[in-house]
């Protein structure tokens, strides 16, 4: 991990911050400035979707309800994720929520919050489990936020959920494991995240490794940075350091083949 970390401090200048969780140990295994609090962008939508979630869950809506009047952002990939939603006039609330995150879908959660009772409730619904994450309707608001601390357990609480109860949390989860974001190097399918960004913003937070088998929490972000449109470094650098977490996690799965094999 700590190769992890120095990649990190490369960056020279803006603040970063990451936190990794282990599946294995149970336990945070890297963290630095885990109480950076930054501009959330598109990662918003997995709190939003985590909202969502928890009303089904408490039977104020059922994922079959069908959100009408979907209209899907023409800017973003649905098309090719997605050809057979296209030019849908309703789509039922679980496909929404999948496509709102596997496609950074700004239309589709729009329609999604005004469906599920409006912004202010489900920014208040996310303060009931989260207080140091802020929702708001414009993805690029800065004060769309959140701590990376927060943001973690957030996502815990979604894998977690998924292992216990997987029909209720299975459109977040096939949102995370459709959505592009390949890195070279990394196989695809050991990557299942989702980025957020602005000009001087990165957010990332996803599951590195094997669903089944034990992988690694992470979500990393930093603000402040250069501008990205002329300074591709800081995407380079947070690009190389996704590598190295893969390799962390690789590493991981051979000590536990090793092990296994020791003991039988």
């Amino acid at each position: 991990m700590e190769k992890v970390l120095e990649k990190l401090k490369e960056l020279e200048s803006g603040k970063v911050g990451i936190i990794i969780f282990s599946q294995v140990k149970q336990d945070i295994v890297l963290s630095l400035n885990k109480g950076l609090t930054v501009p959330l962008a598109s990662a918003a939508k997995v709190a939003i979707a985590f909202c969502i979630a928890k009303l089904v869950e408490e039977n104020h809506y059922k994922w079959t309800d069908i959100v009408e009047d979907i209209l899907l952002n023409p800017e973003e990939d649905s098309h090719e994720l997605f050809p057979h939603f296209q030019n849908r006039e309703n789509l039922a609330l679980k496909d929404a929520v999948e496509v709102m995150i596997a496609c950074h879908d700004h239309f589709a959660a729009y329609r999604i919050v005004q469906f599920c009772g409006g912004w202010k409730l489900i920014n208040d619904k996310i303060k009931l489990y989260f207080n140091n994450i802020n929702i708001t309707q414009n993805p690029r608001d800065l004060d769309n936020n959140g701590e990376l601390s927060q943001m973690l357990e957030l996502l815990r609480a979604i894998f977690q959920g998924y292992k216990t109860n997987p029909d209720l949390w299975i459109p977040i989860i096939n949102g995370l494991v459709r959505q592009r974001g390949d890195i070279e190097g990394i196989p695809s399918h050991f990557l299942n995240h989702m980025t957020g960004g602005l000009d001087n913003v990165i957010v990332d937070i996803g599951i590195m490794g094997e669903f089944s088998n034990a992988p690694l929490l992470y979500v990393l972000g930093a603000k402040n940075l250069p501008d990205r449109n002329k300074e591709k470094f800081t995407d380079e650098i947070i690009i190389e350091a996704l590598k190295l977490l893969y390799d962390e996690y690789h590493k991981q799965e051979v000590e536990l083949e090793n092990e296994s094999l020791s003991s039988s």
